[in-house]
């Protein structure tokens, strides 16, 4: 289940154990009696704002109009864009997300959003190493308006025209937690 919730209290207690206390408007008390002093496991984590439609729908229009520019599919423009402006993925450690590939490989075939960023000599065969970006599916609202900074900075360039500063403004407001 998840929660969303303030941080309001902290102690240490004898014997090393913590104590925090979460302060939320959901309704728990269905969950606490089932879980009540039984060993659970707890992820807490900055709440952030989920990304909009609008936003999502407005970086499209912005890659088909790129891509249509270009003479690219739009395919390849949001591959672009998300590599360029897009998040680095990591795993829930916070490791950087990579693989290493042979060179004959394409890595296209596996996942679309990656970055070779050098190649390495192993065992006197060539291998790509490539870093992995997040789908803009799992994007949170402020990485969501990095891409779409982007992708208006990479439209104007291109004498793209694009909706008002006024108007990403206003985008903006609703995609920032």
């Amino acid at each position: 289940m998840k929660i969303r919730g303030t941080l309001v209290d902290h102690l240490m207690l004898a014997g090393g154990k913590q104590r925090v206390t979460i302060e939320t408007t959901d309704d728990f008390r269905d969950e606490y009696d089932r879980l009540h002093e039984k060993e659970i496991s707890a992820e807490i984590k900055e709440f952030r704002k989920p990304r909009s439609l609008d936003a999502n729908a407005y970086f499209h229009v912005l890659v088909n109009k790129i891509a249509i520019s270009q003479g690219v599919s739009d395919d390849e423009a949001k591959r672009w864009l998300v590599v360029r402006y897009g998040t680095v993925e990591r795993d829930e450690d916070g490791n950087v997300v990579a693989a290493m590939l042979p060179m004959s490989a394409d890595i296209d075939k596996f996942y679309p959003y990656t970055r070779c960023y050098k190649s390495v000599e192993q065992d006197g065969k060539t291998y790509n190493c490539y870093l992995f970006y997040k789908r803009t599916r799992y994007m949170d609202s402020a990485e969501m308006s990095h891409l779409i900074d982007g992708a208006v900075h990479e439209a104007q360039e291109l004498g793209i025209e694009t909706d008002t500063p006024d108007i990403i403004a206003r985008y903006k407001e609703e995609w920032r937690p």
